[in-house]
This record gives C-alpha cells, structure tokens and sequence, in this order.
C-alpha cells in the first residue's frame, strides 16, 4: 500500500496568518491535532500541532527557568523561545519545512518516517501543494479496512502442520531446530524449548496465524542460556495442575 491508499483527502489547513486563538478552535471543531499550513498560492509552509501551544503565556505554562541557566542558554534563544510561547499568529509557533511525503511512498517508508521523526501526520504533496493528510489514526483505519482475506481452510492435521513449520523456517528469530509440533483436530501443540521469552510467545502468534488453526497450546519451555535455568510455558503449568486436581477429587 502506498500513502495515496490511506490519505485523508479532506484537508483542513491554516494559513501563516490564522491567529492562535482561530487555530485551536478549527483543531477542537474537526477533533484534529495538527494542521498543514498553506500559503495564499496553496504551498506547504509548515505544520502546526497541538504540542506547539502546550507552552503559552495564555494558560501561564511558558517555561521558567533559573537565571544561571538562561544565561547559559543565551539571548537568541531565549527570544525565539518569546516567539513560540507569546506570539498570536501561526507563523510564529508552526514548525517550519516539515516533512512530506508523495503519493507514491510506500506505507512502510511513511510509517518509518513517523516513528524517527517522532510526528503524527505527514502531509502529501504534489510538488509543494498539499493533496492530502496521513495521520496514525488514518494507519488505523486501513488496518481496520483490509480484514485479513483468510485463505481457505487447511484440509486436514498435516497441512496444517506443514504450513506452520513453513511460518517459523521464514522467521530469524525462531529456533526450528528446538520446536516440534503436533497438530490434532485443528488444535496445535507445541513442543521443545526456546531460548528467548519472547520466542515462545511469537511461536503462538504464528501458529494462531495458520487458515484452519483452532486452538493453540504451549509446552515450550524457556532455557535462560546465561544460568541454563528451565522455565516452563506458565500455561502448560496451570494446564498440569487442572489434570492432576481432577485425576485427585
């Protein structure tokens, strides 16, 4: 999927003019927490968010500092900082040349562009105008819009069991050679150790993943290899200690 797949193609924007005051309304009204911020010829000049008004003069949040460390900090600073905390216009609080995207990248690079720059929209551009939005909550919306297309269920046990050995040769992290597996009325077992905690979990989830599957159990046990201590699955546990309960009463 690429980002013109998931683009919210309804934009609602600011110009560098909007007062603050307007800005924070126009975000409440479309229940939005950033907006693009386009000039009169329909350019991308920046982003504004919500976090840029966490730390105004208005709700008395600008920063407070000791003056030892205002001094250290320096004038230029110290006065752009004025700016961002008192000024009413959205040019004086906005971030500048934000990152963008086209309608062709990928969904992985968008995604990967979010999580190192730390955002939570990116605007889609044409050039330098603005065609569209892709914010997280539009991330969910194509994962909850493209339901897993199940494949048809496997046809017996041994499918089964062929297609999930399959899954966990495709995994780095998965220790093949230390897993079996079982598989009996669409119930699958599995057995042997793994050498990480999360291993055992993973193992689960690609076995649950298998078209057909109907239930998943745990016997792996966890082998700390610093202390070679044993840690077995806490649900095979609990599973023995409801057998020996009812072999007892």
């Amino acid at each position: 999927m690429n980002a013109g797949d998931v683009m919210t193609q309804h934009i609602v924007s600011v110009t560098p003019e909007t007062s603050i005051l307007d800005m924070a309304q126009l975000m409440l009204k479309n229940r939005i927490s950033g907006l693009p911020v386009i000039d009169d010829k329909r350019n991308l000049v920046g982003i504004v968010t919500e976090g840029d008004c966490l730390r105004r003069v208005e709700t008395n949040t600008e920063p407070r500092r000791r003056r030892w460390l205002e001094f250290l900090m320096g004038p230029d600073r110290l006065a752009n900082e004025y700016v961002h905390t008192h000024g009413g216009r959205v040019s004086e609080v906005m971030t500048p040349d934000p990152a963008t995207v086209a309608v062709e990248t990928p969904l992985h690079e968008v995604v990967h562009l979010m999580e190192t720059r730390r955002i939570k929209r990116v605007p889609v551009v044409r050039g330098r105008q603005v065609i569209g939005i892709v914010s997280r909550a539009d991330l969910l919306h194509a994962l909850a819009s493209t339901a897993r297309e199940m494949a048809p269920s496997a046809t017996n046990d041994t499918t089964i069991r062929n297609q999930v050995l399959a899954e966990l040769a495709r995994q780095p992290w998965a220790p093949t050679n230390l897993i079996n597996i079982t598989v009996r009325a669409g119930i699958v077992d599995l057995w042997g150790v793994v050498l990480a905690e999360h291993q055992r979990e993973a193992a689960i989830v690609a076995a649950e993943n298998i078209a057909g599957v109907k239930a998943v159990r745990s016997h792996l046990a966890w082998v700390e290899p610093m202390s070679g201590v044993v840690i077995d699955d806490p649900s095979d546990e609990a599973a023995h200690r409801k057998v020996a309960a009812s072999e007892s009463a």
